[in-house]
């Protein structure tokens, strides 16, 4: 896509504020009758650097600042939250130009400080930076294509996790960064360009993972680049950085503020996040119950189902809140970080056929209409989905094969509001077989939660017939 071509601004944006009541109906809905359960497992506690409000920046300024407030000439807008060890860091901005006049190049600036009197040793373990124009437009993909070697993506949320997932370091970031005593370093410093595009409108998602042997504080900036002498456009220093965070107030426009937790009618605006989030992986070993360490397989003809980045009003019917909590918040930000983007889901399926015959098993990820209750008894979907894009990323499968050989497969999958989805993995489970499956994803930007991991069992095909009534 070249930088003149329009791009899906919808498909930009995800838009959690959105009161479900404004939610536009779509096709029948077909309802999928079976059990719902609870996600077993929980967030770790290394904390996130979480920057997403305002996503849109017209106005700069500072996006999230976890220095202390003193000496800052707009205290408020400073959370006072240091981070050590392990933390890592997430950043989802657009910049759109405020008028066909000003085409001026927004800058993201992440910035490091050492607060002691000895160095500082930051250890990059992960890392990558993208833009929406040119690095990953939002292209039209199928619903579910092989990518082993991540070349598929739709979105620089999408690829940037991507990257995640398989480990990666991007070229831009270092392996480590020193920071001496009492001093600042950029931990990013990158353009989001607006000029020559159709619309003028460009985003970027950055992730990171990070350890610190020392503390340090993190902040969050937008400034429009400077130029030199000449007019041209440059990236910004470090001292400029700096005279930003220190006289400046929160980035602008602000995001609609979020419904309080405890109100329980009426529409709900969740907000975008600006804050320090705790959660980093969600691990779960998921079993029949904590007294045993295998999954028995439905029924055939059944399926039972594990909600994926449940939010309030959300829950599927298993009235469990996935989104990681806020440590510290701006007070017009989401309460909590509803869609856990970023975060890493770590899921170990010890399947178990505990019948006497051979059975095959499928294991997909679905997304169904959300809901906070199962009324009809199941989930449902649409018979023809919904246009809009609700989850695109990538999937890693680890499992031994029908052939016995252990495979690792990278899945790329575009859902759209209630649909049902394709198998992940297709399985044949013998009489009394056991198999391991490993599901690993990071939630993704731009992408609309709940989601479900769900396990079926096949019916034969004599059980097929006799279900349609021809036996």
């Amino acid at each position: 896509m070249s930088g003149t071509q329009k791009i899906d601004m919808q498909m930009l944006l995800f838009l959690p504020h959105l009161p479900i009541a404004q939610v536009p109906p779509a096709t029948e809905e077909v309802v999928q009758v079976q059990q719902v359960r609870p996600l077993p497992g929980k967030l770790d506690t290394i904390p996130t650097f979480n920057s997403n409000s305002p996503e849109k920046v017209l106005n700069p300024g500072i996006l999230l600042s976890t220095f202390p407030p003193q000496g800052k000439k707009v205290p408020a807008a400073h959370l006072n939250f240091p981070f050590q060890g392990r933390f890592d860091v997430f950043a989802h901005h657009v910049a759109q130009a405020p008028s066909a006049d000003d085409l001026r190049t927004l800058y993201l600036g992440i910035l490091l400080h050492n607060p002691l009197n000895k160095m500082v040793k930051i250890n990059v373990l992960q890392g990558a930076s993208y833009l929406s124009q040119p690095d990953a437009p939002f292209i039209q993909l199928p619903s579910w294509s092989q990518n082993f070697f991540g070349t598929v993506f739709a979105g620089p949320g999408d690829r940037v996790m991507g990257d995640i997932l398989r480990g990666r370091i991007q070229r831009t970031f270092p392996a480590q960064i020193i920071i001496p005593p009492g001093q600042s370093r950029m931990l990013l410093n990158a353009p989001i360009p607006v000029k020559d595009l159709t619309p003028p409108l460009n985003g970027r998602s950055t992730f990171l993972r990070l350890h610190s042997s020392g503390k340090v504080y993190a902040a969050s900036l937008a400034m429009f680049a400077p130029t030199n002498g000449n007019g041209r456009e440059r990236a910004p220093t470090v001292t400029e950085w700096l005279s930003l965070l220190d006289n400046s107030d929160v980035a602008g426009p602000r995001d609609k503020a979020p419904t309080p937790p405890n109100a329980t009618s009426g529409g709900i605006i969740y907000g975008r996040v600006a804050g320090v989030a705790q959660g980093s992986r969600w691990r779960a070993l998921i079993t029949d119950n904590n007294k045993v360490k295998y999954l028995t397989i439905p029924q055939p003809g059944q399926a039972y189902s594990y909600p994926l980045s449940t939010v309030p009003r959300g829950t599927l019917g298993t009235k469990q809140i996935q989104s990681a909590k806020m440590l510290v918040r701006y007070p017009d930000t989401a309460y909590s970080a509803h869609g856990n983007y970023g975060i890493q889901y770590s899921l170990q399926l010890p399947l178990y056929n505990n019948s006497k015959i051979s059975q095959k098993v499928t294991v997909s990820m679905q997304t169904p209409i959300k809901s906070d209750s199962l009324t009809k008894g199941g989930l449902s979907f649409f018979n023809t989905p919904a246009p809009q894009v609700f989850f695109r990323g990538t999937v890693r499968l680890r499992y031994q094969n029908n052939q016995g050989k252990r495979q690792t497969r990278y899945l790329h999958l575009v859902q759209r509001r209630g649909q049902p989805g394709q198998p992940l993995a297709e399985l044949d489970m013998t009489a009394g077989d056991r198999k391991l499956v490993k599901v690993d994803f990071l939630y993704p930007p731009d992408a609309t939660p709940p989601q479900v991991l769900t396990i079926s069992t096949q019916l034969s095909a004599r059980e097929q017939r006799r279900e349609g009534g021809k036996e």
